[in-house]
């Protein structure tokens, strides 16, 4: 198995350990995606990619419910999609993920937490360019199906990654071949257990047990901020 299903592990199961929080995001992801393409997921990809994701993270269905018909209230506000970038103690590339409907609130808190935990934050494109942005799906275990063979099927579609864990199979592409991938496993009647983005980093770095416990220290403030959806680091 390769790096991207290896750091997408670990992050997941600190990412994703506060269910309440999990819901959240969740909530943010169905707001924008109906904002963007209406609340019917059979004309919205969008849409359906995060519905699949709910279930994944087994968020009741009337929740999900709820949340699209909230999203479908003009009233509501949207979120806006925006990338922080910066440097925790000891060297570590830090990329934030946020969904805000306040930016000036989103941007304040950032730079409190990385001038708090002596960090440095960063300007656009500081430390994106170290991370590879990929999408990844996973479908059920298909009997019969030679992994080999599919992969090479959807090869054109820029594949880069597919192996099968405990959990199912795990397709991994760069970031722009997400809707291509979605369309060909639909029309193919395959079910998408579930999908998403990462953003793996290129080279990671060691560190000593005191050193970890600085970024951690950083990472934390991160993780507990309401409008953070997705955090990223080079460390190892």
């Amino acid at each position: 198995m390769g790096r991207a299903f290896e750091f997408r592990k670990a992050r997941k199961m600190k990412r994703w350990s506060a269910m309440a929080k999990t819901f959240t995001r969740i909530g943010k992801d169905i707001v924008m995606a109906v904002k963007e393409g209406g609340p019917n997921p059979e004309t919205n990809a969008r849409l359906r990619a995060v519905i699949q994701n709910a279930k994944s993270a087994n968020m009741p269905k009337e929740n999900v419910e709820r949340a699209i018909k909230k999203a479908s209230d003009k009233d509501t506000a949207n979120y806006k999609e925006v990338l922080f970038e910066g440097y925790a103690p000891h060297g570590i590339a830090i990329l934030i993920e946020t969904a805000t409907d306040n930016n000036n609130r989103t941007v304040a808190n950032i730079r409190s937490y990385f001038n708090k935990c002596n960090g440095t934050m960063g300007t656009q494109g500081s430390v994106e360019f170290m991370f590879d942005h990929t999408c990844n799906f996973r479908i059920p275990k298909v009997e019969g199906l030679d992994l080999e063979e599919f992969e090479l099927e959807l090869i054109d579609l820029g594949i880069d990654e597919v192996f099968e864990d405990e959990d199912g199979i795990l397709i991994y592409a760069p970031f722009n071949s997400f809707g291509a991938i979605q369309k060909e496993l639909e029309e193919r009647e395959i079910e998408i257990l579930s999908s998403g983005f990462d953003r793996i980093p290129q080279v990671t770095k060691e560190l000593t047990e005191e050193q970890i416990a600085d970024v951690e220290k950083l990472l934390d403030k991160i993780d507990e901020d309401d409008d953070v959806q997705n955090v990223y680091t080079t460390m190892a």
